[in-house]
């Protein structure tokens, strides 16, 4: 199995600390898509909670940033940012977290991924081609957004990237898979979509009810597994 990410390595630049507004800052950590990045972008959220820094309303960790919120009549903009500077990892190298790793079945094509041949004639790649670089790769969790429960990964095989539907969806299943751009994620819900739709899952990716409700954190590693209609039908229905 291949991971198309950065080798396992980043020079630790010079944390930017810049305001949003009046109540929120973000802290840069890299300018690009890597996993010892983001482990930095992690490891500071846990520095913060672990600090117990007060009149903080909400941390919000991305790709290399991490966008914190505060209590703008608590904080002045200048004395937070000195805070929250003293907590930030300058280590030269940091181990990226290990997660747990998901697989994922899906069943590629037709009505559960109806634009795999759009996709696959854009590679220059069969159908099928697309379906084993898809499932070869292992994808790595940056962070959840957008939706209760949707992954951010890394990992994509560059040669599968494709930009979005010119025409968003109005409606895109619970649990499809797309692509988008350098991109690969599911749908945990059902949703207005813009993604190119290779094939669906028939796990669900957040369930309220569930202990933790999503199944994917960051962090985790993630793998695609091809099925067939009826393994989906098994699973999406259990006896």
């Amino acid at each position: 199995m291949r991971s198309f990410e950065h080798p396992p390595y980043a020079e630790p630049r010079a944390p930017v600390i810049a305001p949003l507004g009046d109540s929120a800052l973000q802290i840069t950590l890299g300018d690009r898509l890597d996993p010892l990045i983001n482990a930095r972008v992690h490891r500071l959220v846990g520095r913060i909670r672990a600090a117990e820094v007060p009149d903080l309303t909400d941390l919000v960790p991305a790709y290399a940033t991490l966008t914190v919120h505060y209590h703008p009549l608590r904080w002045r903009f200048d004395a937070l940012a000195r805070t929250l500077a003293a907590l930030i990892d300058t280590g030269d190298r940091l181990e990226t977290r290990h997660g747990t790793e998901v697989v994922l079945p899906v069943c590629y094509g037709g009505g559960f991924g109806p634009d795999l041949e759009v996709v696959a004639a854009h590679a220059g790649l069969s159908p099928e081609a697309v379906i084993q670089r898809h499932s070869a790769a292992v994808y790595r969790v940056y962070f959840l957004g957008f939706t209760p429960g949707f992954a951010y990964l890394g990992g994509l095989d560059p040669a599968l990237a494709m930009a979005r539907r010119s025409t968003p969806r109005p409606a895109v299943a619970a649990g499809s898979v797309g692509i988008a751009g350098l991109q690969t994620g599911v749908y945990p819900h059902a949703t207005p979509g813009g993604w190119q739709l290779i094939g669906r899952t028939p796990l669900r990716l957040f369930d309220p009810d569930r202990t933790p409700p999503c199944l994917l954190a960051p962090g985790d590693t993630l793998r695609f597994s091809a099925i067939d209609a009826v393994a989906f039908d098994a699973l999406a229905h259990p006896s």
